[in-house]
């Protein structure tokens, strides 16, 4: 099978699996609501189901799309891929420069007068900390399922007819423009770029789902302890105040 057969399979899939877990998700807030769960509960139990399940069924069909070519992972044409260590190294780096490039973003977010924090991911904070199932979906199988379509398809396959520049934008505002936050586009876009470049040095794709893992982890971790932070931060300013 032809490599743009498989990129619109793939894409296809993709979007399926988006639209399908919302008919997945309202049969699992009635199921839920019937059991005698509260109406605030049962939606956030039946969103984090129905993604989960959505992504358990389109997962395995996207990745056996990548078996149809057996250079489908061969864009590059120069250099070779890197070791299994130095892949994984990669992977914590590309995890810290993602989150150093969100704190730079943010930044020019705020001298623009934009607000900080995401929407996107307060809700998906709010829902683990009701159904922790949706976790997976956000640690595991969103990484490896946007990496695939956004670096491997989108990315590789605009670098294979332009340039490293030209498909990392390209792909990193598609990137951005998919999570519906279009006021912190560069906040998504900045990690786009980011785990573009580590996967054009590396030549493996899963050195950037390495990070995207890591920092989906980071920033879920960050969200279930949210209010222990708070009063560390509370604490700490305490402190600073008795001493002065």
């Amino acid at each position: 099978m032809k490599n743009w057969k498989i990129y619109i399979s793939i894409v296809a899939i993709y979007l399926l699996m988006q639209f399908g877990s919302l008919p997945l998700r309202d049969m699992f807030i009635g199921y839920f609501q019937t059991s005698g769960m509260s109406e605030l509960d049962a939606i956030m139990y039946g969103i984090a189901w129905g993604l989960f399940i959505a992504n358990v069924i389109a997962a395995p069909i996207m990745f056996f799309m990548t078996t149809r070519n057996k250079k489908f992972w061969n864009i590059f044409k120069k250099g070779k891929k890197a070791s299994f260590g130095k892949t994984i190294l990669w992977g914590v780096l590309g995890f810290l420069l993602a989150m150093a490039g969100q704190m730079l973003a943010a930044i020019i977010e705020m001298s623009l007068g934009i607000m900080p924090g995401s929407q996107n991911t307060s809700d998906l904070g709010n829902i683990a900390k009701v159904a922790p199932i949706i976790i997976i979906s956000i640690v595991i199988f969103a990484p490896l399922l946007e990496e695939l379509v956004f670096r491997r398809v989108l990315f590789g396959g605009i670098y294979t007819k332009t340039n490293f520049w030209i498909a990392a934008i390209a792909s990193g505002l598609i990137f951005a423009a998919v999570h519906n936050e279009f006021e912190h586009l560069l906040m998504y876009m900045t990690p786009g770029l980011i785990f573009a470049f580590i996967y054009y040095y590396t030549q493996r794709i899963w050195a950037p789902m390495i990070s995207h893992m890591l920092m989906n982890g980071f920033v879920t971790i960050a969200q279930l302890n949210a209010d222990k932070l708070e009063e560390i931060q509370k604490m700490k300013q305490a402190i600073i105040i008795f001493f002065q």
